[in-house]
């Protein structure tokens, strides 16, 4: 986020619990994701154990002991149903994520003093160059004494969670949780708090939200005349929070008749490079044009609405 871009020489996911969030409802829940991660981590550091590595079992010698590793884990991540994340320049985006929580017996998820969450990173995990969290906290559903399956989401405020255009790539999904023992929340002694952190739980892209226009003209026009089509495919700049025309790209122009639920190909056209398009074809039939973009990693598959042209 750009907040965050301030603060990027802090260690870690250390200088995360000090960012500003949209809201002050928001803050509290983004603040508590952010700061039970930090205590796991902290915890993690302070017993010596790999960073990112999974959950290990307690030994029932240890069952009864603060500042231990959890046993519990993670499995059956999802986010967004499996597909990439498309986010544009204002409106936050909220996507839905899904995972199961498995522990031991003696390990009370619902218990007072137990938070936990997913959360997504890009980077290396010791030294992440962004994260995010969900506004909400998650819930959580018990299926037998060991067994929860928990659903959660992921929130991106184009302009507090986001650094900027490389922010467009892959992200990592982190589990954790911390059993804190009756320690402030806020400011915890690691050695007291029994965690859980878990790297590897999947992946997802984020992508540049894209936008396509057309528009085909003289209409209504005569049959076998030429028509002009024009447009502009443009996709969100997370450096300026704009939209700016995507340059050089292939874009298909496509047609379909008024009676028709099918578009057909008639050519493929680069985008200028300020985005626009613009090329000709004959009009022979009523119907609907379009132009549509494929899509790359980094901003998502788009077609504009089709532009009825009545043929006399």
């Amino acid at each position: 986020m750009r907040i965050r871009a301030t603060v990027a020489g802090v260690t870690g996911a250390l200088a995360l619990s000090a960012l500003v969030v949209p809201s002050a409802a928001q803050a509290d829940d983004a603040h508590r994701s952010s700061t039970v991660l930090d205590a796991a981590r902290a915890a993690q550091a302070a017993s010596g154990a790999q960073s990112g590595a999974k959950s290990g079992a307690r030994s029932v010698t240890a069952a009864g002991t603060a500042g231990v590793p959890l046993d519990l884990t993670f499995s059956k991540f999802t986010v967004n149903g499996g597909k990439p994340i498309a986010v544009g320049t204002s409106a936050t985006k909220t996507v839905a994520t899904t995972y199961t929580v498995t522990h031991a017996a003696d390990v009370d998820i619902f218990g007072a003093d137990f938070a936990l969450d997913v959360a997504l990173y890009r980077g290396s995990f010791d030294a992440p160059a962004n994260e995010l969290y969900g506004y909400k906290a998650p819930t959580c559903k018990a299926v037998s004494s060991t067994v929860a399956t928990c659903k959660g989401q992921i929130d991106i405020s184009p302009y507090y969670d986001l650094i900027g255009n490389a922010d467009a790539t892959t992200w990592k999904a982190v589990g954790f949780a911390v059993d804190f023992n009756g320690q402030d929340p806020t400011n915890p002694d690691p050695s007291q708090i029994d965690y859980a952190v878990q790297d590897g739980l999947g992946t997802t892209k984020l992508q540049r939200f894209s936008k396509l226009t057309v528009n085909a003209s003289p209409e209504p026009v005569k049959k076998g005349r030429t028509i002009t089509v024009t447009g502009k495919l443009s996709r969100a700049n997370w450096d300026d929070l704009a939209y700016h025309g995507y340059a050089t790209q292939s874009v298909k122009l496509q047609f379909r008749k008024k009676t028709s639920s099918t578009y057909t190909t008639l050519k493929t056209i680069k985008s200028s490079s300020t985005g626009t398009l613009k090329t000709t074809a004959t009009a022979s039939v009523d119907g609907y044009w379009r132009y549509s973009f494929a899509g790359t990693s980094t901003t998502p598959a788009v077609s504009a609405a089709g532009d009825y042209v009545d043929v006399q």
